[in-house]
């Protein structure tokens, strides 16, 4: 499994990605920036590609990344979304792929800031 990390102002995460073709070819155009958008505790960012949307869901856990084809963008989920219920599962706006898991302690996400840049690595 490949690793990426998050660089971002509060702090350095560490992600597996799950084996996959399209895990693999994300991996090998890393190092890339973005700029983030913040929905509640998830952090989403342009990635366009052009996976298919079949087939995924909408009740994630937190630590999960995931791929939302109809907005072409990466998303990482470390906490409630504004459509999530009593139980705090973070629910996203639309079917998104998961494609790996966040590792350690996340909870410095909530810090990011909406519009600000991120940076993703690879990591070995």
């Amino acid at each position: 499994m490949n690793r990426m990390e998050i660089r971002t102002r509060s702090g350095v995460y560490l992600a597996e990605l799950d084996d996959s073709e399209f895990n693999d070819a994300l991996w090998l155009t890393l190092p890339r920036e973005s700029t983030v958008n913040v929905w509640g505790s998830e952090i989403y960012c342009e990635l366009p590609s052009e996976m298919d949307a079949e087939g995924g869901d909408t009740v994630l856990d937190e630590g999960d990344v995931a791929y939302w084809p109809e907005g072409q963008a990466l998303c990482l989920f470390f906490g409630p979304t504004p459509l999530s219920d009593e139980d705090g599962r973070p629910v996203a706006i639309a079917p998104v792929k998961r494609i790996g898991r966040l590792l350690g302690d996340f909870s410095g996400l909530a810090a990011v800031g909406d519009r600000t840049r991120v940076t993703f690595h690879r990591a070995f």
